[in-house]
């Protein structure tokens, strides 16, 4: 979007996405000649976005009069769910009248779902021009009168407010990639470069929501921003999708929240600190129980593993097997949960006797193959609703057949 299209314009991209949904973007290229009044990539670009909006963000698709950009930035933003996320931190940092500033404002999700606290203002910040096009046309679609949009660099912009009009708090999530396009995690690496920009942040701001790399170091980010109150790491279906630094306060020890999101909202949290991590005990199994635990990817990313076998009362398999176990069934684990059916010989002929369908999913947990291997070896194909476990326990390789419990 170069331009802001004409009402007829607009309708005429419109209503051509909607009688080619279906239609595939190599046959539509291939006859683009067919529709000389029709811009053919943005028509792609809008019925590519629709289809992604089905899953990624359903509050948009009642909105027939949203424009999608490019796929790049589709891509990078961020859901209806974690942005949701984002907006019930912000309302409990800051209560009645806040002002938000969205320093690296994208697609526009988290602002649209920033501008849903009561008596909000948020200020929309992006340095691509089309980008902010594109932001502009769809907050006025969506009625969203509580946003200012800013064309420019972010870091320019906030040197030229009143120092004396602090804003409640600053969202930033600053691109991970490098001059050559190459992913990159540390703040440093980052644009705009937040360690260089931290004192003017944080003169501007009472708290900062920074969103990191799902491959950031966590204690390093807890190094770089000293006045970190507490470090979210949030997946959604076992995936790690943000990892979100809070800063601002007094607190010095920080607590970090690992969070499992559904459509639902939150499925379940544990919350803890370095400190409690460190003065933890693990209690380790001989054998096997009936249930096997394995913990959700926020889990693996923060690392809390002696203190999920004290506080939940589970043995862990080996020291450096982070799989759990009980003989009983316990509520509000953060991640999945297997029972045991019986143990296995990684042989074909075992596998075969005990699956018939030769159907299962694999996973591999400290043992000395990768799942995508071991299944090859055993002639295994993805699917079905049994799970094979390969992992240590003790100091033994084993591997069981289990099935889901949750």
């Amino acid at each position: 979007m170069k331009r802001e299209f004409t009402d007829n314009e607009l309708n005429a991209l419109l209503d051509f996405a909607d009688s080619h949904a279906g239609t595939g973007a190599v046959t539509l290229l291939l006859h683009r000649d067919k529709y000389p009044d029709i811009d053919i990539e943005q028509a792609i670009q809008q019925i590519e976005g629709r289809r992604q909006a089905s899953v990624k963000w359903p509050t948009l698709v009642s909105c027939r009069n949203f424009l999608f950009p490019p796929r790049l930035n589709r891509e990078q933003s961020s859901s209806d769910l974690t942005a949701e996320y984002k907006r019930r931190l912000a309302e409990s940092l800051a209560k009645g009248s806040i002002r938000i500033a969205d320093l690296t404002g994208g697609m526009g999700i988290d602002t649209l779902h920033l501008a849903e606290i009561p008596g909000s203002h948020v200020d929309y910040s992006e340095q691509d021009e089309e980008l902010c096009l594109i932001a502009s046309h769809n907050f006025t679609a969506l009625g969203k009168t509580n946003i200012d949009i800013h064309h420019g660099d972010s870091m320019e912009w906030l040197k030229q407010t009143d120092p004396c009009n602090t804003f409640d708090i600053i969202v930033i999530d600053p691109a991970r990639r490098d001059g050559k396009g190459r992913k990159v995690a540390a703040f440093e690496d980052c644009t705009p470069n937040l360690l260089n920009n931290l004192e003017l942040l944080k003169s501007c701001s009472r708290w900062m929501i920074v969103k990191a790399s799902p491959m950031i170091d966590i204690d390093k980010g807890l190094s770089e921003f000293k006045e970190t109150a507490e470090v979210h790491v949030v997946s959604v279906k076992g995936e790690c999708k943000e990892v979100l630094f809070i800063v601002g306060g007094d607190n010095n020890r920080p607590k970090i929240v690992c969070t499992e999101l559904n459509n639902s909202g939150i499925q379940s949290q544990f919350t803890f600190s370095r400190e409690e991590e460190a003065s933890a005990t693990a209690d380790y199994c001989d054998q096997i129980g009936r249930f096997i635990y394995e913990p959700d990817a926020t889990i693996m990313k923060a690392g809390p593993y002696k203190l999920l076998s004290q506080q939940y009362g589970l043995r862990k398999l080996a020291r450096n097997t982070h799989l759990y176990t009980s003989d009983e069934m316990i509520s509000g684990w953060i991640g999945r949960v297997f029972e045991v059916e019986k143990p296995l010989k990684p042989r074909k002929k075992e596998i075969l006797s005990a699956i018939p369908s030769m159907r299962a999913h694999v996973v591999t947990r400290n043992y000395p193959s990768e799942a995508a291997e071991l299944q090859k070896s055993l002639g295994i194909k993805e699917g079905g609703d049994k799970f094979i476990i390969a992992t240590t326990v003790g100091t033994k390789k084993m591997v069981f057949l289990c099935r889901a419990c949750k």
